[in-house]
């Protein structure tokens, strides 16, 4: 009995492991349609598993918005040209991905105008 403990544990703990790495990687987007977002660079947080940037967006209405778009892990940001100073703070960039699908104002990014009119891609395509 007790040598068919030890095997459904491991089983157990490899399982419940698997299920967020697999769940991690789904961004919850609507690929319906690219999405832009033009702002001003708050914070760019160069870490895994995604380098996040908050951007301050200026809306038609002259409010400002927070921003919150990311890319993939940071190997693959550097193998399309990133670095942790690609960005930093006070740069203006222009973002083009796919939003949440329940509206909250976070995109995935696909590509990013930097302020120089230079484009850089995250994911290669």
């Amino acid at each position: 009995m007790k040598s068919l403990c030890v095997p459904a544990f491991v089983i157990l703990a490899l399982v419940s492991a698997v299920v967020p790495l697999s769940a991690h990687h789904s961004w919850p987007v609507s690929y319906d349609r690219l999405v832009t977002v033009k702002g001003t660079v708050i914070e760019f947080m160069w870490a895994n598993p995604h380098p996040i940037m908050t951007l301050e967006v200026q809306t038609n209405d002259g409010l400002k918005e927070k921003w919150v778009v990311g890319g993939p892990a940071i190997n693959r940001m550097e193998a399309n040209g990133w670095t942790k100073t690609t960005v930093k703070p006070g740069d203006v960039i222009t973002g083009i991905g796919y939003q949440f699908a329940d509206g909250q104002k976070i995109v995935r990014l696909e590509r990013v105008v930097l302020a120089d009119g230079k484009e850089l891609r995250l994911y290669g395509r």
